[in-house]
């Protein structure tokens, strides 16, 4: 084994330039990731006020230039705009000229593949998508964050292994997405962790409107548990009412619900479904009791009794 002392990535010759066009949450910490692999930023591209000074902070000394100067400066550019803003992006740097031939052309978009960037190919760039499934804070712990963060990659055949080799330098584990599943694998990234953070929030309200002081600290174990099952053993760590079919007590739910949160009640409703739906098909909820708990979902006044009726009664 060698004894030789490790090179500091500071130290490393860099292999590429790199630029940002759009320095919102992302792209200044992918960069920063690059950076720590032995690459160099050299230009970022920002309009609002919080942008430049994410860009300051996330990548001190290099200057905010336009996005065609960035493209003119860099040999791997990162295109971090929102989606719907993509394709126009790249329809406008390839019409102007900015984009140079041979130049590495990466999107962090979830939505899109590499098609997006087909102005920007037939110009002669080398089109990569490369989606982080991550949350980003727009803070340097992001860059701690990318380690073992699986990224969505999707890039014509013959860049598949510099669109890897890319992700992993960025301490990530690079995940082969379809073209065509890009949308579905979007979808359910955003169903588990954007939807996520509103049930969150919803159940933290809905604490502090029962008299709980701390429904963080009161959530946290309960919460931390149930994602750690699901991923663990998903259909399987279903548990709850719904689950176990108990009808009255989902009935006493909607109908606490309408009086004080009146607006989470459609919420509530068609995430009862899906989890019966769910356990049903696991076998978890026997069917004898699925029933009556559909009947209370299905019924569009479900909950409007009180809690002391037979509807009602949460036992």
């Amino acid at each position: 084994m060698s004894t030789s002392p490790q090179q500091d990535p500071k130290d490393r010759p860099a292999r590429l330039t790199v630029g940002v066009v759009g320095a919102g949450r992302v792209g200044p910490a992918l960069a920063a990731a690059l950076q720590l692999a032995g690459h160099r930023p050299v230009a970022v591209s920002g309009v609002s006020d919080a942008s430049r000074r994410r860009a300051a902070e996330m990548l001190p000394d290099v200057p905010l230039v336009s996005p065609a100067q960035v493209l003119e400066r860099a040999d791997l550019v990162l295109l971090t705009v929102p989606d719907d803003a993509l394709p126009g992006l790249a329809e406008g740097l390839a019409e102007t000229g900015a984009v140079r031939p041979g130049q590495l052309l990466v999107h962090t978009s979830g939505r899109y593949g590499a098609r997006v960037l087909d102005p920007a190919l037939r110009a002669g760039a080398l089109p990569l998508a490369l989606h982080p499934a991550m949350t980003f804070t727009g803070t340097p712990v992001d860059v701690q964050r990318l380690a073992g963060c699986s990224f969505g990659v999707t890039a014509p055949e013959e860049l598949r292994l510099a669109a890897e080799a890319l992700v992993i330098e960025m301490g990530g584990e690079p995940e082969w997405i379809a073209e065509e599943s890009r949308p579905l694998y979007h979808a359910a990234l955003a169903l588990g962790a954007n939807h996520l953070v509103t049930l969150v929030a919803e159940s933290m309200d809905l604490l502090r409107a029962a008299g709980v002081e701390a429904p963080d600290r009161m959530l946290g174990p309960l919460l931390g548990a149930a994602l750690d099952n699901a991923l663990r053993s998903g259909d399987a760590a279903l548990t709850g009412p719904v689950a176990r079919g108990d009808a009255g007590t989902v009935a006493a739910h909607v109908f606490e619900l309408r009086r004080h949160a009146p607006q989470t009640v459609a919420g509530y409703l068609a995430m009862a479904r899906a989890t019966a739906d769910r356990a049903l098909a696991h076998g978890l909820l026997k069917p004898e009791l699925a029933e009556d708990l559909l009947g209370v979902l299905a019924d569009g006044t479900a909950g409007t009794a009180g809690p002391g009726s037979a509807e009602g009664d949460a036992r």
